[in-house]
């Protein structure tokens, strides 16, 4: 069975109507709707650790920022190249993984590159302290944060 054009456009606009009309009346006490506002679900803020975040973005301002999540706590980092080694390249991201400024609620990864005598990129290991002190730089950046709002 087809329909016809304006037929199809005047139901769809009677269903809609008829939704919003309907939606809009669950507030109204002799309608069935409770008369209590209902609870907002909207999130205030961002969704982690406030001088965490502000922290890892203050400690890897040196490198160009790719993308940033604060509900996620994700933050990406595009390659930098420090100009006294021009043929290594780092690229990091950071996790915040709560909303309470604890140790354990940070993550870095750092991926490295090293320029063949080609001028290819290659993947090459990071040191291993690399990550840890970027963890410990951002926490204590992010207490230095937390003190200084508190008095």
């Amino acid at each position: 069975m087809g329909f016809v054009r304006g037929k199809t456009v005047l139901a769809t606009t009677l269903v809609v109507t008829g939704g919003l009309l309907l939606s809009a009346c669950g507030g109204l006490p002799f309608m069935g709707g409770s008369s209590t506002p209902r609870a907002t679900t909207a999130q205030q803020g961002i969704g982690v650790n406030a001088y965490l975040w502000r922290a890892t973005l203050d400690t890897l301002s040196f490198m160009p920022l790719l993308t940033a999540d604060p509900w996620g706590g994700v933050v990406n980092y595009d390659w930098y190249v420090n100009p006294q080694t021009p043929n290594e390249r780092f690229k990091a991201t950071v996790f915040i993984l709560d909303t309470r400024l604890r140790a354990d609620a940070l993550n870095v990864t750092v991926t490295k590159e090293v320029r063949s005598a080609g001028g290819d990129w290659t993947a090459s290991p990071v040191a291993a302290q690399t990550e840890a002190d970027l963890e410990n730089a951002i926490l204590t950046k992010a207490r230095q944060l937390n003190l200084s709002n508190a008095g």
